[in-house]
């Protein structure tokens, strides 16, 4: 009789599976490019299965792991950062970064403010966890949406919308945390009414906002000179080693993060100065390849935990009153902020409604509520969790379905050709 000695060792079967999801993130983006279907979908899809599986016994809900929950997507969000400030071509300047600030200053502070009335008169939340929940969805998603942001540095993809959207992406996870700390502030001040509206203005908005600009672009400045400006024997930029991209995206969160600044700005910051120290050189694609590929691996296990979460009841909590604020969220909220914002804006209507659109939620949503969760007192956490889980798996969902077509679409209409190998870069793409 088998005595079952002859299965493998769980650890072998972790390797395994590890080794089949790595060829996933290489093979899969090829395969979906021009699908109607996103690498996220899948991703939740395999971790919905995986699972569901009775020999499966890790949970994946975030309340059962909170700390390691917001760790794991921190580091998500800022390696996303870090790739997408270094895809940028676009030289800074306040002008021609016009299309940023308008979602930024206009919309991002519009679609907190609806999203907090909606969940705290709509649903009758506490006022504090509406705001914290208005905070953690109001930020466009650098780590999902990078279907809708620009190609790979020099490539010159790099139209309105989509560095609208990335750009955006890129600044408006550090510009959220403000909204996020009001939240805790309140929380703390309910329970001993000490005063906090001077230190939440001084420190969590000044300081901490000023204070992660001026450390990535030092920072940056730093990197850029050892990598590319140093004498030629002894640049970094020699190793041909791309983890470079990955040492500066560690170190600028640290070392922000010590000085008790917003490390999300610092490194989005870091990747824009890092990338302009020499545009040109090809070591800006080796290391945004090297972003890259830790960013979908790292994606795509965050993912399929999140498809486990599902397939374990992360939305049980949900009601049908849920289900339509969140619909309003994504099908109301964000476009109606998003055009509110541009109004004025020279686009056409078809770029204004893409940009105003695709503000997909994702990663950076997990992450601000699973912070502010671990850092405040908060009843009904297993609500607040459902709810997010519904609106990223919604725009998972609608966004996913909808980004390729819409985006060739769009392609067609400025006279690109979406289905063009290596496309020649304008050259007002690439020096605006």
């Amino acid at each position: 009789m088998m005595d079952g000695s002859w299965l493998p060792d769980s650890y072998i079967l972790t390797l395994t599976g590890f080794g089949f999801l790595i060829a996933l993130v290489a093979w899969l983006p090829l395969v979906l490019k021009r699908l109607p279907l996103s690498l996220p979908i899948v991703c939740i899809v395999l971790g919905a299965a995986l699972f569901s599986l009775p020999q499966v016994t890790l949970s994946p809900l975030p309340l059962d792991h909170p700390k390691i929950t917001e760790r794991f997507t921190e580091f998500v969000v800022i390696i996303a950062l870090m790739g997408a400030g270094l895809k940028l071509d676009r030289i800074f300047d306040w002008r021609r970064w016009t299309v940023t600030w308008r979602l930024l200053s206009v919309t991002m502070p519009l679609g907190i403010a609806a999203i907090a009335l909606l969940l705290g008169w709509g649903l009758g939340m506490p006022w504090v966890a509406a705001l914290l929940l208005a905070a953690s969805l109001a930020p466009t998603d650098p780590v999902l949406a990078a279907d809708v942001q620009v190609g790979p540095p020099k490539t010159g993809q790099e139209d309105e919308v989509r560095f609208g959207l990335t750009s955006e992406a890129g600044l408006n996870d550090g510009l959220a945390f403000p909204f996020v700390h009001l939240a805790i502030a309140l929380a703390a001040a309910a329970s001993s009414g000490e005063p906090w509206f001077l230190e939440w203005v001084t420190y969590r908005v000044l300081w901490e906002i000023g204070g992660g600009v001026a450390a990535g672009w030092l920072i940056g400045r730093a990197f850029g000179w050892l990598t590319f400006h140093v004498p030629a024997e002894t640049k970094l930029a020699k190793t041909g080693d791309g983890l470079i991209a990955l040492s500066a995206t560690l170190v600028s969160y640290g070392l922000t993060e010590v000085i008790h600044c917003y490390g999300f700005l610092s490194v989005f910051v870091t990747a824009l100065v890092f990338r302009s120290a020499h545009r040109e050189h090809d070591f800006q694609v080796q290391m945004h390849e090297m972003t890259e590929q830790i960013e979908r691996i790292a994606m795509m296990v965050l993912l399929l935990l999140f498809g486990g979460a599902l397939a374990q009841g992360i939305l049980e909590p949900v009601t049908w009153i849920d289900t339509a604020a969140a619909a309003v969220i994504l099908l109301v909220i964000r476009p109606l902020t998003g055009l509110i914002g541009l109004i004025g804006f020279k686009a056409n209507r078809s770029e204004k409604l893409t940009l105003a659109f695709f503000g997909i939620r994702g990663v950076g949503s997990f992450y601000y509520l699973a912070y502010g969760l671990n850092h405040m007192e908060m009843a009904g956490a297993e609500r607040l969790w459902g709810l997010v889980g519904l609106i990223v798996l919604m725009s998972v969902l609608l966004h996913g379905l909808t980004v390729t077509p819409i985006m060739r679409s769009l392609d067609r209409q400025q006279g690109r050709d979406p289905d063009a190998e290596d496309e020649a870069a304008p050259s007002e793409l690439k020096n605006p």
